[in-house]
């Protein structure tokens, strides 16, 4: 799964755990980052097949000058392909982090060419929210809360957003059991 729980889910701890504003330690700590069907090694293998897979034809023509006129093509398709391929990493480049205390959210996204949002709200206000077909993706889902709806996960699969529904609405539930009255 390209998710995962640095400090994971586990149960509430001590009714009036301190909260980040009295230096207290996070709940859970969640880290998302979207999945890479080539790896990095697998695109050197891609790169160094195209090569080969271009020089076999290509060693009937040495000697002659339909070499240059082949070669020419074929190095600009396998540079194309490394391009491509690698704007596709760089463009893929996004981490998204959630970290929860009994008293605050936060929420941080890095995306592609380094650009930066953030996002915080008290988890006490904080909604689980599923748009099953009205987003940009099936079961897109949101976190509502501080005034804004910010979107988490979009880019995982169909069938990832439901489990992390799951759980962040469970996270939820323990951030919100921790408080002590009056808070």
């Amino acid at each position: 799964m390209p998710y995962e729980w640095d400090i994971p889910i586990r149960e509430a701890p001590a009714f009036e755990a301190p909260g980040e504003a009295e230096g207290g330690a996070p709940i859970a700590r969640l880290h998302l980052w979207p999945y890479r069907s080539l790896p990095k090694r697998g695109f050197a293998f891609a790169i160094g097949f195209a090569y080969v897979m271009l020089m076999i034809p290509l060693s009937a023509f040495v000697g002659t000058l339909a070499l240059w006129w082949l070669l020419g093509p074929g190095l600009i398709a396998i540079f194309g392909l490394w391009w491509f391929i690698g704007k596709s990493y760089r463009d893929g480049e996004i981490l998204e982090e959630l970290t929860i205390w009994t008293d605050r959210m936060h929420l941080s996204r890095t995306g592609p060419r380094r650009q930066h949002a953030e996002w915080d709200a008290n988890p006490h206000w904080v909604s689980v929210q599923v748009h099953k077909d009205g987003g940009p993706v099936k079961h897109y889902l949101t976190l509502k809360g501080n005034g804004r709806e910010v979107e988490i996960g979009s880019f995982l699969s169909e069938d990832e957003r439901p489990l992390l529904r799951e759980e962040l609405e469970r996270a939820l539930v323990l951030a919100k059991s921790r408080r002590g009255p009056g808070n």
